[in-house]
């Protein structure tokens, strides 16, 4: 521990442009959206040190503990304003349910694999069957794969 606090001291833009890196780093493995606001928050206070204003660890902490909870809650807020059934902006599954696609080849015992929204998805048929070229709605998202029924 004191190799950090002396690295810290001499360092402390680094120290904060570092913790930020690994944050979104490890937000852009997980995509969780919890950790992209501490990232930003702490590539913040990083530049407040580089300012060398006379804030010293404990009031640089706090300034990122703060900077941490409002980001959170105001980018939580903007996100209800935008998508309001709150669906997780990063779930793109959840966005499948409602949308049409094309069946890309035939159903064979009620599986087959269907274009939705630019890619090509696995999808059970609801109903009867359908040949490729034909319309499908999606109903459910089950794992990686669609349930789907006829279009008129």
């Amino acid at each position: 521990m004191p190799d950090i606090a002396s690295l810290y001291a001499a360092y402390p833009f680094w120290m904060w442009m570092a913790l930020g890196a690994a944050l979104f780093a490890i937000e852009a493995l997980l995509g969780t959206e919890w950790l992209l606001w501490p990232a930003v928050s702490a590539v913040a206070v990083g530049l407040l040190a580089l300012l060398r204003l006379p804030l010293g660890p404990v009031g640089e902490v706090a300034v990122f503990a703060a900077l941490t909870l409002i980001t959170t809650f105001a980018a939580r807020r903007l996100v209800r304003q935008v998508q309001p059934d709150g669906a997780d902006l990063n779930d793109r599954t959840t966005r499948l349910v409602g949308l049409t696609g094309e069946v890309v080849a035939p159903f064979v015992e009620g599986r087959g694999r269907v274009f939705v929204d630019g890619a090509e998805w696995p999808a059970e048929l609801e109903g009867e069957p359908n040949q490729a070229g034909h319309r499908v709605t999606v109903v459910a998202v089950t794992g990686a794969s669609l349930r789907v029924r006829y279009s008129a």
